[in-house]
């Protein structure tokens, strides 16, 4: 009997690329602290919470705020990125996703998202792909950021599926460490060296053909 099996996906870098959004907003930031923040810097807030985020930008700046002032900042830098989102369309969708979105559907394998980002179903809504997944766990989701596993653990518990039969799409390292602390197959999107502990590792989405589809699948 075939294995049943089910995916999960991060949103930021693999379903679509936001993380140039979040740049901007977290760049704008720095510069009225009076510090730079770089595309090298932003790299380290990738699959990081956005309280967390913002801790590590002060780090780099070396600016120490209270509570309150870090409050602040937070919402004004979300409003800016959410003026970025509402924007995006489904020209933004990355390169094979819609392709392997359709694949999954007429094999009837079940999907699901697997994000820290807040602000995931309104991105999924505005690039039309929100009624296309099974289940979505998001950042109101969970109390534990990558790599803790809580994330995908609830997202195969949405999709009534054992954690070692879910394939993980990330493109992140802390998510495929919570994927790997999960027990789940995980693929990685991006650079292999800085990926190597994925199962698998694809230089861009665009890696996603139907022989590798099939490969995963075994």
């Amino acid at each position: 009997m075939k294995k049943e099996i089910a995916f999960i996906f991060d949103l930021d870098g693999v379903i679509v690329d936001t993380a140039k959004y979040h740049f901007l907003a977290w760049k704008n930031l720095a510069d009225s602290l009076g510090f730079v923040f770089t595309e090298e810097h932003n790299e380290l807030l990738k699959g990081v919470s956005r309280v967390r985020s913002l801790e590590i930008l002060l780090e780099i700046g070396k600016v120490t705020l209270s509570e309150e002032e870090k409050l602040k900042l937070l919402i004004s830098k979300n409003l800016e990125y959410l003026e970025f989102v509402n924007k995006m369309t489904a020209d933004e969708i990355l390169p094979s996703i819609t392709n392997l979105l359709d694949y999954l559907d007429a094999n009837n394998i079940k999907y699901a998202l697997g994000s820290a980002s807040k602000n995931a179903p309104l991105i999924l809504e505005k690039v039309g792909l929100l009624n296309r997944f099974t289940a979505i766990v998001d950042g109101n989701d969970v109390s534990k950021a990558k790599p803790d596993p809580e994330v995908f653990l609830i997202g195969a518990k949405k999709l009534n599926m054992k954690p070692e039969n879910c394939v993980v799409v990330e493109d992140a390292i802390a998510g495929v460490e919570a994927a790997n602390a999960a027990k789940m197959i995980s693929i990685g999107i991006g650079d292999a060296e800085l990926l190597g502990k994925a199962t698998y590792v694809l230089k861009d989405t665009a890696g996603f053909t139907m022989d590798f589809l099939k490969n995963v699948m075994k």
